[in-house]
């Protein structure tokens, strides 16, 4: 069984930056960062594979959110930076049992932590 915890959510203003972290219990596994605003469906924001390293982001976070893994410490963080008011939701650490390319889907995760709300005023 696989524990995750996020942590590191909070209020910003347009253009700040927050760092998340997700720390996690159990290994290897390949870690997505997913957001769900009011009203809308979860999204995938970023993953990286547990082999290699890996990073892939959805393109309106290309740039400014970087995804990384500190495997000492079974936590992988998602610095996000240059935050604009759409990026506003509740964002959620995900894992999946894999050394393959983390999906996209989050319906072939596994795991998923607790959420921790982003809020970015104008």
């Amino acid at each position: 069984q696989v524990q995750l915890v996020e942590s590191g959510g909070g209020l910003v203003q347009a253009g700040g930056s927050l760092r998340l972290s997700c720390g996690a219990s159990g290994n290897p596994f390949n870690v997505g960062w997913f957001r769900q605003a009011p009203g809308k469906e979860r999204e995938f924001v970023a993953a990286i594979r547990w082999s290699g390293g890996r990073t892939y982001y959805t393109d309106s976070v290309k740039g400014r959110f970087t995804i990384s893994r500190d495997n000492a410490k079974n936590t992988v963080y998602l610095q996000m930076d240059s935050l604009k008011p759409e990026d506003t939701a509740v964002y959620y650490c995900a894992a999946k049992r894999s050394l393959g390319v983390p999906p996209m889907d989050l319906h072939e995760y596994d795991y998923w932590g607790q959420g921790t709300q982003v809020t970015v005023s104008s």
